[in-house]
């Protein structure tokens, strides 16, 4: 079991440079999981990908409720008191904080892109690139 930032989802639904690396974490570990607010980080980088015109929305509907589909009864809510802690703790921001939580509170790891959560939490995160391999 993971955590799974948002960022590796996306690299699961759409295609880019990372999708091979984010199908052999799925075949690896397909036990994912994520904090409720992937949901809106997802949705974001399907805005950001409906404006620059490189899917359209009804092509960002279905991924989402792929995704969805994916993520079901695999979301959580971090403890509150564990990301403060974990924002003064770091210069992580309370949403990237989120996932490190779950990923202390469950102990397991959280594969992440993420410079500064790998950076910051070296003893939770994992690149994906080393996850994979």
């Amino acid at each position: 079991m993971i955590v799974a930032d948002t960022n590796l989802l996306i690299y699961l639904y759409l295609p880019g440079p990372f999708q091979p690396l984010a199908l052999e974490a799925l075949a690896k570990d397909d036990e994912w999981i994520a904090p409720y607010l992937w949901r809106s980080e997802f949705r974001n980088v399907l805005a950001s990908f409906i404006r620059r015109e490189i899917i359209t929305v009804s092509q960002a509907q279905v991924l989402m409720a792929e995704a969805l589909t994916f993520m079901q009864e695999r979301e959580y809510h971090p403890l509150h008191d564990e990301v403060l802690q974990l924002v003064a703790d770091s210069c992580c921001s309370s949403y990237d904080c989120e996932f490190v939580s779950l990923a202390q509170e469950m102990d397991i790891p959280l594969v992440s892109m993420d410079k500064q959560i790998l950076k910051e939490f070296p003893q939770f995160a994992v690149s994906l690139q080393i996850f994979v391999t």
